[in-house]
């Protein structure tokens, strides 16, 4: 089957899908398109949903009815979460998980995609290509001054911030960020903006976050759900203005 072309033109493509649990309709023929090198916001209430779209984009549940098309030709719905995040999905939860007890290098090293076999591993830890890509991210994640540290001495901010560069590491094409301001300084929340912001110069990220400040300094188009479907959509203006947003959501 050929697919339309503002399928195969999108990164992710996400049409009619539908989530029942016990009778509770998660999602509700929930659509959106993220393009290539796009950054997304993703807000709404509590139980509009955006746990379950990133469950199913993730291949952790299964959808009722819709498709998922990732770059514009592979049908999540029909692979597992191991072969959707080989594809090249990367999800980061809103708790940061870490190896506390090695260093924030060792954590990143061990992350980095690369030949997993024990050969692989012996001969490859401190080849220049790896060490160079080890490099490369604990820069772009504001810990290259902290690379001998303890994973565990980490703030929080800090933390979330190496979950990333793990993530990163990984090398995926779409990086699904939950709540990654959340319990962060304000210091920390301005970084992880910037931070974001690089990032989303080589990869397409779909960023869920409550903070509208934190949004406001992403600068990026948002996605309001409610009951599993979108709501509104457009610039953080456009839909922080909307009626039905500031009903569900914000609050006048």
């Amino acid at each position: 089957m050929t697919r339309p072309q503002v399928v195969t033109q999108s990164l992710l493509y996400v049409d009619g899908v539908s989530v029942t649990f016990d009778g509770f309709r998660a999602l509700n023929q929930l659509s959106f398109i993220i393009a290539p090198g796009e950054m997304r916001a993703i807000i709404g209430p509590n139980g509009a949903g955006k746990t379950t779209m990133m469950d199913v984009i993730t291949g952790k549940t299964k959808p009722d009815t819709g498709d998922v098309i990732f770059a514009g030709e592979t049908d999540l719905t029909q692979l597992d979460e191991t072969a959707i995040a080989n594809l090249g999905i990367g999800r980061k939860f809103q708790k940061p998980t870490v190896f506390e007890s090695h260093t924030v290098e060792d954590n990143v090293l061990m992350a980095v995609k690369a030949d997993r076999t024990v050969f692989g591993t012996l001969f490859s830890r401190h080849s220049r290509p790896i060490m160079a890509r080890v490099d490369e991210i604990l820069g772009i994640v504001r810990l290259g001054d902290h690379r001998a540290r303890m994973a565990s001495e980490l703030s929080h901010g800090q933390k979330q911030w190496l979950e990333i560069g793990m993530l990163l590491a990984q090398d995926p094409k779409l990086l699904l960020v939950d709540e990654p301001a959340a319990g962060m300084t304000d210091a920390e929340t301005a970084a992880t903006a910037d931070l974001l912001k690089d990032i989303a110069k080589s990869h397409s990220v779909v960023v869920v976050e409550h903070d509208m400040g934190f949004i406001r300094e992403l600068g990026v188009k948002v996605t309001c759900l409610h009951e599993g479907s979108v709501l509104a959509e457009g610039t953080l203006d456009q839909v922080s203005s909307d009626d039905r947003v500031i009903e569900v959501y914000l609050g006048r």
